[in-house]
């Protein structure tokens, strides 16, 4: 028989999930960003820039959820659009002054719920956990 509460991608779907619905209200009741813009606002405040293909890649989200991302954002003010220098083709996204005021204001709160919902494992199990999950995903990209 399929034991599926052992199978590790069912596991970490609902986990992944579950943790999503818990944090999900500090940038949707604050600002009104759907999960996907919030994926793509904090990409970018990470990274600094990126193209919608890159980003498409980076939060896992298919082409039409990236496009209506941007699409939100850049009606919001909040990611400035411009032609790359070497093709201009490409369009490289950042965030905006205001983009990023609103990233400033959100990140802290989000690290707070990110706690919250941590508090059950003490700080040597939370080690091991993003250790192990760098390690899944080392594994995984190697296998790319």
């Amino acid at each position: 028989m399929f034991d599926l509460d052992a199978f590790l991608p069912f596991r970490l779907n609902l986990l992944a999930e579950r943790i999503s619905r818990l944090v999900q209200p500090v940038y949707r009741d604050s600002h009104g960003l759907s999960r996907a813009e919030w994926r793509v606002l904090a990409h970018l405040g990470a990274r600094g820039h990126s193209t919608a293909s890159a980003l498409i890649g980076l939060t896992a989200m298919d082409k039409v959820k990236v496009s209506r991302a941007i699409s939100g954002l850049e009606t919001r003010g909040w990611i400035a659009r411009t032609t790359d220098d070497r093709d201009r083709r490409i369009s490289r996204l950042a965030l905006s002054p205001q983009g990023r005021a609103a990233l400033d204001g959100l990140a802290p709160v989000m690290t707070a719920r990110e706690a919250e919902v941590l508090a059950g494992l003490n700080p040597v199990q939370r080690a091991r956990l993003v250790a192990a999950l760098a390690d899944l995903e080392a594994a995984l990209a190697a296998a790319d």
